[in-house]
């Protein structure tokens, strides 16, 4: 019994970040949901960077987060989480030849989503976040064999005022777009992690659902089933 429990307390979770911010949240939930594993973050804010500025995800950024995937992998990971949305896409290509589970941090959330309701909304800071959101919760509900209607949302200049360090100024416009949005539909997917903390702790009429606690509780259930 005693080996059992060191040999669980070994095991190593990997947390691929683009947002410095982001970094002691994720080591925290990790805690909280999956004590038997130890996190480690690998942070490059250049590769959201490079993204918003080119416009889409390329094949070279796509290539740089194989080698950080790969990297983990060395640094003994067991398991390896991204929790960039816009990287998603590069996650689901990646994941076939990576040798341990890897997850994208919001799949928990389109699950959920699908769960609530037919009319799903999506609010975003950024475009290149927007598109792979729609598309997940679309390939979620087809997986479901649900039909929803999906109205999505860009939050123009919040990503930039969060970049700049106005957090208040972020989470302001980002509560006013959930506002008029909930008049519309049944549940609300914030796309990115990082807008998250601007509804923490407030009440709403309806499910606001963030990536973060149900992306490592999604990554909890599938570790389990393993």
């Amino acid at each position: 019994m005693p080996n059992q429990t060191t040999s669980a307390s070994a095991r190593k979770l990997a947390f691929i970040h683009t947002v410095s911010g982001l970094v002691s949240e994720f080591e925290g939930l990790a805690k909280e949901h999956l004590p038997d594993w130890k996190p480690f973050a690998i942070l490059d804010e250049s590769l959201l960077r490079n993204i918003i500025e080119r416009g889409s995800l390329s094949d070279l950024t796509k290539r740089r987060l194989a080698t950080y995937v790969w990297s983990a992998v060395d640094a003994g990971a067991d398991a390896i989480v991204v929790t960039c949305s816009t990287l998603g896409p590069a996650v689901d290509a990646i994941a076939p030849l990576c040798p341990v589970p890897l997850f994208r941090i919001d799949e928990g959330m389109a699950k959920a989503a699908v769960e609530h309701g037919n009319r799903i909304g999506v609010l975003a800071t950024l475009s290149t976040t927007l598109v792979p959101t729609v598309d997940l919760l679309k390939r979620k509900a087809c997986e479901a064999g649900k039909d929803v209607a999906i109205d999505d949302v860009l939050v123009e200049g919040a990503f930039q005022l969060l970049a700049g360090g106005d957090v208040e100024a972020h989470d302001a416009q980002i509560r006013l777009a959930l506002e008029e949005l909930s008049k519309k539909v049944d549940v609300v997917v914030f796309a990115q992690a990082s807008m998250a903390r601007a509804v923490r702790g407030t009440a709403h009429s309806l499910p606001v659902l963030t990536s973060p606690v149900l992306g490592v509780e999604n990554v909890k259930r599938r570790l389990e089933q393993r």
